[in-house]
Protein backbone atom coordinates (compact mmCIF):
# COMPACT_ATOMS: atom_id res chain seq x y z
CA UNK A 1 0.00 0.00 0.00
CA UNK A 2 1.76 3.66 -0.98
CA UNK A 3 0.59 6.47 0.27
CA UNK A 4 0.81 9.56 -1.86
CA UNK A 5 2.26 12.60 0.42
CA UNK A 6 -0.12 15.88 1.01
CA UNK A 7 -0.07 18.38 -1.63
CA UNK A 8 0.37 21.46 -0.15
CA UNK A 9 -1.29 24.60 -2.34
CA UNK A 10 1.17 27.48 -2.24
CA UNK A 11 -0.01 30.54 -1.77
CA UNK A 12 0.38 32.92 -4.86
CA UNK A 13 1.43 35.97 -2.75
CA UNK A 14 3.56 34.04 -0.42
CA UNK A 15 6.87 35.38 -0.27
CA UNK A 16 9.09 32.35 -0.60
CA UNK A 17 11.33 32.34 -3.36
CA UNK A 18 14.83 33.41 -2.73
CA UNK A 19 16.31 35.76 -5.65
CA UNK A 20 18.45 32.94 -7.16
CA UNK A 21 15.54 30.67 -7.28
CA UNK A 22 13.28 33.35 -8.99
CA UNK A 23 15.80 34.73 -11.28
CA UNK A 24 15.99 30.95 -12.49
CA UNK A 25 12.45 30.24 -12.42
CA UNK A 26 11.76 33.85 -14.38
CA UNK A 27 14.83 32.58 -16.40
CA UNK A 28 16.71 35.68 -16.03
CA UNK A 29 19.56 36.73 -13.92
CA UNK A 30 19.62 37.59 -10.51
CA UNK A 31 21.35 41.01 -11.11
CA UNK A 32 17.84 42.22 -13.44
CA UNK A 33 16.01 41.06 -10.68
CA UNK A 34 17.86 43.73 -8.29
CA UNK A 35 17.40 46.35 -11.06
CA UNK A 36 13.70 45.29 -11.71
CA UNK A 37 13.32 46.17 -8.02
CA UNK A 38 15.31 49.60 -7.37
CA UNK A 39 13.41 50.95 -10.88
CA UNK A 40 10.18 49.23 -8.95
CA UNK A 41 8.62 47.24 -11.91
CA UNK A 42 9.13 44.03 -9.43
CA UNK A 43 9.30 44.45 -5.41
CA UNK A 44 10.18 41.77 -4.11
CA UNK A 45 8.76 41.35 -0.02
CA UNK A 46 12.02 41.49 2.80
CA UNK A 47 12.60 39.13 5.29
CA UNK A 48 13.81 40.80 8.53
CA UNK A 49 17.35 40.41 7.28
CA UNK A 50 16.80 43.11 3.97
CA UNK A 51 17.17 39.71 2.00
CA UNK A 52 14.98 39.09 -0.70
CA UNK A 53 11.97 37.36 -1.01
CA UNK A 54 9.58 36.72 -3.79
CA UNK A 55 6.23 35.29 -4.88
CA UNK A 56 4.65 33.43 -7.37
CA UNK A 57 2.91 36.82 -8.80
CA UNK A 58 6.69 37.91 -8.23
CA UNK A 59 7.52 35.52 -10.97
CA UNK A 60 4.74 35.34 -12.99
CA UNK A 61 5.08 39.51 -13.29
CA UNK A 62 8.88 38.75 -13.94
CA UNK A 63 8.09 36.62 -16.62
CA UNK A 64 5.36 38.91 -18.09
CA UNK A 65 8.18 41.66 -18.40
CA UNK A 66 10.97 39.24 -19.92
CA UNK A 67 7.94 38.91 -22.72
CA UNK A 68 7.74 42.35 -23.20
CA UNK A 69 11.42 42.89 -23.43
CA UNK A 70 11.77 40.24 -25.77
CA UNK A 71 9.29 41.94 -27.88
CA UNK A 72 11.38 45.04 -28.18
CA UNK A 73 9.34 46.97 -25.76
CA UNK A 74 11.03 49.45 -23.53
CA UNK A 75 11.29 49.62 -19.67
CA UNK A 76 8.87 52.98 -19.98
CA UNK A 77 6.78 50.78 -22.11
CA UNK A 78 7.06 47.98 -19.98
CA UNK A 79 5.97 49.91 -16.67
CA UNK A 80 2.74 51.73 -18.73
CA UNK A 81 1.46 48.19 -19.59
CA UNK A 82 1.97 46.70 -16.62
CA UNK A 83 -0.13 49.91 -15.17
CA UNK A 84 -3.08 49.30 -17.27
CA UNK A 85 -3.31 45.31 -17.02
CA UNK A 86 -3.28 46.38 -13.05
CA UNK A 87 -5.97 48.68 -13.93
CA UNK A 88 -7.74 46.38 -16.30
CA UNK A 89 -7.89 43.95 -13.41
CA UNK A 90 -9.27 46.38 -11.33
CA UNK A 91 -11.78 47.39 -13.17
CA UNK A 92 -12.74 43.88 -13.76
CA UNK A 93 -13.38 43.57 -10.08
CA UNK A 94 -15.55 46.26 -9.92
CA UNK A 95 -17.63 45.26 -12.93
CA UNK A 96 -17.81 42.23 -11.11
CA UNK A 97 -19.12 43.67 -7.91
CA UNK A 98 -21.57 45.80 -9.97
CA UNK A 99 -23.10 43.70 -11.51
CA UNK A 100 -23.53 41.20 -8.49
CA UNK A 101 -25.16 44.64 -6.93
CA UNK A 102 -27.32 44.96 -9.87
CA UNK A 103 -28.34 41.35 -9.96
CA UNK A 104 -29.63 41.25 -6.09
CA UNK A 105 -31.20 44.94 -7.00
CA UNK A 106 -33.19 43.08 -9.61
CA UNK A 107 -34.53 40.21 -7.55
CA UNK A 108 -35.38 43.00 -4.63
CA UNK A 109 -37.17 44.75 -7.28
CA UNK A 110 -39.55 41.68 -8.97
CA UNK A 111 -41.76 42.34 -6.45
CA UNK A 112 -43.70 45.47 -5.74
CA UNK A 113 -46.14 46.22 -3.11
CA UNK A 114 -48.58 49.10 -2.58
CA UNK A 115 -50.19 50.13 0.02
CA UNK A 116 -53.23 51.81 0.17
CA UNK A 117 -56.30 52.19 2.64
CA UNK A 118 -55.38 50.01 5.47
CA UNK A 119 -54.43 47.03 2.64
CA UNK A 120 -51.70 45.82 0.91
CA UNK A 121 -51.94 43.98 -2.58
CA UNK A 122 -49.11 43.13 -4.77
CA UNK A 123 -48.62 44.74 -8.33
CA UNK A 124 -47.31 43.64 -11.50
CA UNK A 125 -43.62 45.43 -12.30
CA UNK A 126 -44.18 48.91 -13.74
CA UNK A 127 -47.91 49.17 -12.60
CA UNK A 128 -48.70 52.24 -10.87
CA UNK A 129 -50.82 53.12 -8.21
CA UNK A 130 -53.16 56.28 -8.87
CA UNK A 131 -52.84 58.85 -6.43
CA UNK A 132 -56.02 59.95 -4.39
CA UNK A 133 -56.74 63.72 -4.52
CA UNK A 134 -58.95 63.21 -1.17
CA UNK A 135 -58.69 65.64 1.97
CA UNK A 136 -58.86 64.03 5.24
CA UNK A 137 -59.85 65.04 8.08
CA UNK A 138 -58.11 63.33 11.05
CA UNK A 139 -59.78 63.10 14.32
CA UNK A 140 -57.76 61.68 17.16
CA UNK A 141 -60.77 60.76 19.24
CA UNK A 142 -62.45 59.01 16.07
CA UNK A 143 -59.12 57.06 15.80
CA UNK A 144 -58.65 56.04 19.39
CA UNK A 145 -62.07 54.53 18.57
CA UNK A 146 -61.47 52.38 15.90
CA UNK A 147 -58.30 51.29 17.21
CA UNK A 148 -60.45 49.98 20.47
CA UNK A 149 -62.55 48.33 17.79
CA UNK A 150 -59.97 46.33 16.63
CA UNK A 151 -58.69 45.24 19.12
CA UNK A 152 -62.03 43.64 20.41
CA UNK A 153 -64.14 43.49 23.74
CA UNK A 154 -61.25 42.11 25.53
CA UNK A 155 -58.92 44.98 25.38
CA UNK A 156 -58.41 47.91 27.41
Amino acid sequence: MTTTPPRHELDEDAPVFSIAVAAELAAMHPQTLRQYDRLGLVVPERTSGRVRRYSLADIAKLREIGELSEAGVGLEGIVRVIELRQEVRMLRRRMRELEHELAEERLNRQRVFAAGHGEIIALAPGTRVRARNEIVLWDPRRARLEHDEDLGPDAE
